[in-house]
């Protein structure tokens, strides 16, 4: 079970504030600190970072036009410790400074809370007592440099970016529609990344739209709010900022803001890697078996399963032919139940995909059926920004024991893993083969520094035939070569990108002939992780990840083009012990576009204070297993 332990808590209050300027807060170790001021009537902040500037004076407000004054103010100091049922460490420590300052907007009592955090700034409002005729829009600016640049998510596409703000203020329109996280390089130092978290504790609120005022040159973000309730509580709205660009990754602050476990015993959530059958249809083993939408083929996925410690099986689209309510109407390629038997017999778990993009079918008949079924999850389809019917998803799929993985650009419900850790991944953002796409080298770096920052990915990454799919040999793969990557690589991405639900594309004979490199992907846990460090990140280039559970280290890389060696000191590993390590490398004729699978496995030891210099290809990756050397 998740615990939180209080370590201290101190509040000072005064009764009124005769200033119009508010005293700043700064975070625990003095770097960070927001000011928040009353400017003709209106409400403004600044935050400086390490004594700079990062954001100059901002508008925020949730009654846009309204008058605000400050009718008083507290701080306080908050330092807990609580464990993540699943995640990047075992242990989370929530350490900020608070400021509360209670407001009225033309007479409508609010609440605006500022908290600092080592990492980053957050700001919430809420209203005890909404009047109907009221109109809230949580509105804020970004007064960062014309100089910054920004990156953003682009759905099923490369993200966007570099685009640099002053360019964007001297152009007419703006470039639409802007994803959250937007991630800022800063001509000031820091790296800045601007996203939202805990929507799920925001009944009536959208998720967040970013927009450029090019009269006013200031980037700007707004959650509309659809509610008719007499109570307002907001998303928190986070600028987190970071001296390296990988750390923003780890930064715990979206964790830290988002409402605490909402289950009594999450016993049953457990996160592990899948099989998938969906790339896998056509592919024809050396046996003569080509894999399709039947019992045998999901019977060799569970074999396969079983024989590796993979404790799930997702069955994507076409396992059913029609719905009615509370019933699904199943095709008569497969005998489900037979599967299911099976499954269950071998200890594989059974995910199942919904496509509801035609609405025919309700959630809350939905949920009990696929319970019903024995199915340990459901895989939900095109459902898009749609956040009410999102956040019911998820509680009703908790309700019902299941885990949930969103399909197809979904609402990013950052912070959810701690309150419903049932929302075990989504796909939020291009996942490889997309659209029989696939994405380059650069784009999963880009990805990996972007739209990791929201949460856990569904990415489907680990193919292992490249060969096969660039042949046009997979009925739902690519129409034409264009799976750039190396074997290397692709086993490196799963480590890379973090998720509840490793989900592997691939046939299990293309994992079984390369099983020297699935031995990296079989070994490494998923999801309940004790320790991450990103060791080298830079947009466009690579990124390195290092994850600890126990004893062991799994370290992945990945580089663009044209390649490159990436030194990885050894400082993580405890000292006077030596421990094994295997390679995974990239050899020297190895190549993203002509020579993927091309790839070593080589044995060594190393100790704390070593350097290992992870030499990759173009496009390429490396992978390192260690673990203490027993012998």
């Amino acid at each position: 079970m998740v615990r939180a332990v209080v370590l201290f808590c101190l509040v000072f209050a005064c009764a009124c504030v005769p200033s119009k300027t508010v005293d700043p807060v700064t975070s625990p170790d003095g770097a960070l600190s927001v000011a928040v001021d009353i400017v003709d009537g209106e409400l403004a902040y600044e935050v400086l970072y390490k004594g700079k500037q990062v954001i100059a004076p901002s508008g925020l407000s949730l009654f846009p036009g309204a008058k605000v004054v400050v009718a008083g103010t507290k701080v306080r100091t908050s330092k807990t410790e609580w464990e993540p049922l699943w995640g990047q460490f075992d242990k989370i420590t929530d350490h900020y400074n608070e400021l509360v300052l209670s407001l009225k907007y033309d007479g409508v009592a609010a609440n605006l809370y500022v908290r600092a955090y080592d990492g980053g700034a957050a700001f919430r409002y809420e209203v005890d007592e909404l009047p109907s005729d009221a109109q809230p829009a949580y509105f804020i600016e970004y007064g960062l440099s014309q100089n910054d640049e920004v990156y953003m998510p682009a759905g099923e596409g490369m993200p966007k970016g570099p685009i640099v703000l002053g360019d964007l203020a001297q152009m007419d329109s703006v470039p639409d529609p802007w994803q959250m996280p937007l991630v800022v390089e800063t001509a000031q130092g820091p790296f800045v990344a601007l996203l939202e978290s805990d929507l799920v504790s925001a009944p009536g609120f959208s998720v967040i739209d970013f927009d450029f005022d090019t009269k006013g040159d200031k980037l700007f973000s707004n959650n509309r709010f659809e509610a008719k309730d007499d109570k307002l509580k907001t998303p928190w709205r986070l600028i987190l900022l970071e001296g390296n660009i990988g750390d923003l990754i780890t930064n715990p602050v979206p964790l830290n803001v988002a409402a605490p476990l909402a289950l009594e015993d999450p016993s049953w959530i457990k996160p592990g890697k899948t099989l998938w059958d969906w790339r896998v249809h056509g592919y024809t083993a050396a046996d003569g078996f080509t894999y399709g939408i039947n019992t045998e083929s999901y019977l060799r996925f569970i074999d396969f399963a079983a024989e590796n410690g993979i404790g799930y099986f997702l069955v994507d689209d076409a396992w059913y032919t029609d719905v009615s309510e509370g019933h699904i109407e199943m095709s008569d390629k497969l005998d489900l139940e037979k599967v299911m038997q099976y499954a269950g017999d071998k200890g594989v778990s059974i995910l199942l995909y919904y496509d509801n993009h035609k609405g025919r079918y309700g959630d809350a008949a939905l949920f009990p059926y696929y319970r019903e079924l024995g199915a340990k999850g459901i895989k939900y389809g095109f459902q898009g920004k749609n956040v009410p019917f999102t956040r019911n998803a998820i509680q009703m799929s908790a309700e019902n024991g299941l885990l949930i993985d969103f399909h197809d650009g979904p609402v990013p419900f950052t912070g959810i893993t701690r309150t419903y850790p049932n929302a075990i991944t989504r796909e939020y953002c291009h996942a490889q083969q997309d659209s029989r796409r696939a994405f380059t080298p650069q784009s999963f770096i880009r990805m990996a520094l972007i739209n990791a920052l929201q949460g856990p990915l569904d990415m489907n990454n680990g193919v292992f035939d490249i060969g096969s799919v660039n042949a046009g040999e997979r009925e739902k793969g690519p129409k034409a070569k264009n799976l750039y990557t190396t074997v290397t690589a692709e086993a490196a991405r799963t480590l890379i990108i973090f998720s509840g639900l490793v989900c592997l594309p691939d046939a299990p004979e293309a994992y079984a002939e390369k099983g020297d490199l699935f031995e990296f992907v079989k070994q490494m846990p998923v999801g309940q992780w004790d320790e991450t460090r990103i060791l080298h990140a830079r947009m466009d280039q690579y990124i390195s990840t290092a994850r600890r559970s126990g004893a062991d280290w799994f370290v992945g890389s990945v580089h663009n083009e044209p390649g490159g060696t990436l030194p990885i000191a050894l400082d993580f590993l405890e000292e006077g012990k030596e421990y094994k390590v295997t390679y995974y490398e990239d050899t020297d004729e190895t190549h993203f576009k002509n020579n993927p699978e091309a790839y070593r496995v080589r044995q060594g030891t190393v100790k704390k204070g070593d350097l290992v210099r992870a030499k990759m290809a173009p496009g390429g990756g490396h992978c390192m297993w260690i673990r203490p050397n027993e012998n």
